[in-house]
Order: structure tokens, then C-alpha cells, then sequence
């Protein structure tokens, strides 16, 4: 039902979407072939899209401009979609969402450029904005985002981790986009001062949320759902909140190691996965970011209400539901 709830919203949004992502495709054209044949290649993977609808629905609290808002929700995709081309390097991945990344289909140097070239695409969309505190909002938050990069790298098989730590990265990693989106959504609609802060702390929660729920679907869901191998976290060195739950358990500590130095085969891999989803691990993961969203849910309850309230509602709601 949520899911399909979800599927409503992107329909009523349909046409809006479409000319951003049109938008999308002229902003990466680049007098090099290549660079505009991996970006679109990054593009026409797929995505759920849902930084530009929360740029959307945030700008529906003031007064809604689609030439405004098309320019922020751009920018916004163009940082989210680099990040992910910087991380596919970093975990030297060969899959996104069942196809082949910009790093396994040219090379790592090539996938080094194509994201450099969205981030500086990104500022670029948004150059005609005369709103400065629009350009020191997407700034700060392209310089958190590089900064979380280099934590992700620096974190990259450390055992020895806290969910201090843990909570820190993936506030950089998703959590920030998606406040960003929801802020400058608002910024460039003129909303009040006070919608803009409960809408960017909305973002916040809810994208604390996401993520963690994608660190539990990367343990529970099918290699075919999630269109790289289950588990790929930890194959790539990367210690998420059930994994954290669970590093002290010898059983599972052996898993890790053999993860962290690429010796897992495929059936102790399975032989893993069937570990995790049997523990505790993941019914804790699952109450932190429910906490999370409790408190972004709260944040909607005091904005004015409307159809753009209830859309965010529905997007809460499928976030601590969602199976893919």
C-alpha cells in the first residue's frame, strides 16, 4: 500500500518531473563526448528521484515557481548523482542498480572526471539565483558531502568504530542531501523563516532514516532487488548499524574479517546474510530509525497543512515500510 501510495505521488508531480529531468540530460551535454556519454549513462540508471520531489514538495510552503525550483532540484541531483560515481570508485564497484557503473564501463579516472564535472554542473545550475543564501546553503553542503568522502575512505575497514562514528557518515552521506533539498526548496519559494527550519530539520530525520533503512535492506533484501550483491557493504569495508550491532560476536567478527580482506566466498556470504537476519541486529537497526523518523514525523505535525504535508507524510510513512 505505501508503496503504491508513493507511486500516486510521483504521478502527481509526473509532469514537473519530466522537465527536470530533461533538464537533467541538457545540464550534463558537454563538448566531450565521453564525459557527456557517462554522465547521461549515470543518469539513465535510474534513481528514485527523490531529492527533486522534496525540493518540490518543500516549495509548495511559499510561492511555487517551476523555473525556480527546476534549477535548485537539478542541482541538488547533479551533487547526489556525483557522490554516488565518487563511491563507486572508492568501493571499486561494478554495479548500481543492476547496471554496469561509469567505473566499470570506462575507467576510474573517467569516473573521477564525471563526477567533478556534475558537481561543477551543480553550481552552475543554480547560477542566476540571486538568492546568497541559496549558493552558501548548496556550497556548505557540497563541502560536507567531499568531507564525508574522505571520512568513508578513512573508515573504509576500521573495525574499531562507534555509533558516533556510524551516525556521523551517514549524516554527510544522505542525510544532508535531503535536508538540503527540503531547505532550498523552501529558500527559493520564500516560505517563512520558520517553515524553512522545520522543513530542513524534516530532511534531516527523514534522510537519517533512509539511510539506515538502506543499510538494513542491503542485509535483508535479493542480490536481484538490489541489483548488486546482498551484503555489499561490509564486502566494500564499510561497517553499517547492524553490522556495528553485532561486531563484538565472534561468529560474526570472522565474517567481517574474511569480508574486510576478500576471502567471504559466496557460500559464506549466504551463510552471513543468514547470520544477520536471524539476530537482534536488525530489529535494533530498525528501532533507531524508527526514532528518527518519529522526530521527523513530528516536525510535519506544526506545518501548515496541505497537500504538500501530507505528501511528506507519505513519504515518512514509506521510508520505515519500504522493502526496496
Amino acid at each position: 500500500m505505501e508503496k503504491l501510495q508513493v507511486l500516486s505521488l510521483y504521478a502527481n508531480f509526473r509532469k514537473d518531473l519530466d522537465d527536470i529531468e530533461q533538464e537533467l540530460e541538457c545540464s550534463v551535454d558537454s563538448a566531450s563526448p565521453i564525459i557527456r556519454q557517462a554522465s547521461l549513462h549515470l543518469l539513465r540508471a535510474g534513481g528514485k528521484r527523490i531529492r527533486p520531489i522534496f525540493v518540490l514538495l518543500a516549495s509548495e510552503f511559499g510561492e511555487f515557481s517551476l523555473e525556480r525550483v527546476k534549477k535548485v532540484a537539478v542541482a541538488l541531483e547533479l551533487v547526489h548523482m556525483a557522490s554516488l560515481v565518487h563511491d563507486d570508485v572508492i568501493d571499486n564497484s561494478d554495479m548500481r542498480r543492476g547496471h554496469q557503473t561509469v567505473k566499470a564501463k570506462w575507467n576510474n579516472r573517467i569516473a573521477m572526471y564525471t563526477g567533478d564535472y556534475m558537481f561543477s554542473k551543480a553550481l552552475m545550475s543554480i547560477a542566476d539565483i540571486e538568492n546568497q543564501a541559496v549558493h552558501q546553503l548548496l556550497a556548505k553542503t557540497m563541502l560536507e558531502i567531499c568531507e564525508g568522502e574522505i571520512i568513508q575512505i578513512e573508515q573504509q575497514r576500521v573495525v574499531e568504530q562507534t555509533l558516533r562514528d556510524y551516525l556521523r557518515r551517514i549524516k554527510r552521506k544522505t542525510a544532508l542531501l535531503l535536508s538540503s533539498s527540503c531547505e532550498l526548496g523552501a529558500l527559493v519559494a520564500g516560505a517563512d523563516e520558520e517553515s524553512v527550519k522545520k522543513l530542513s530539520r524534516f530532511g534531516y530525520y527523514a534522510g537519517m532514516s533512509f539511510q539506515i533503512m538502506d543499510d538494513i535492506l542491503d542485509f535483508t533484501s535479493t542480490d536481484k532487488k538490489l541489483g548488486k550483491p546482498a551484503g555489499s557493504d561490509l564486502l566494500n569495508g564499510h561497517l553499517t548499524l547492524p553490522a556495528l550491532y553485532l561486531k563484538e560476536e565472534p561468529e560474526f567478527l570472522d565474517y567481517m574479517h574474511q569480508a574486510f580482506n576478500g576471502e567471504l566466498t559466496e557460500q559464506t556470504r549466504h551463510n552471513m546474510l543468514k547470520y544477520v537476519r536471524t539476530s537482534d541486529a536488525i530489529e535494533q537497526a530498525t528501532l533507531v530509525s524508527d526514532m528518527y523518523l518519529d522526530k521527523a514525523r513530528r516536525e510535519l505535525s506544526t506545518l501548515p497543512e496541505g497537500k504538500a504535508k501530507d505528501a511528506f507524510m507519505q513519504i515518512a510513512n514509506f521510508i520505515g515500510r519500504r522493502n526496496y
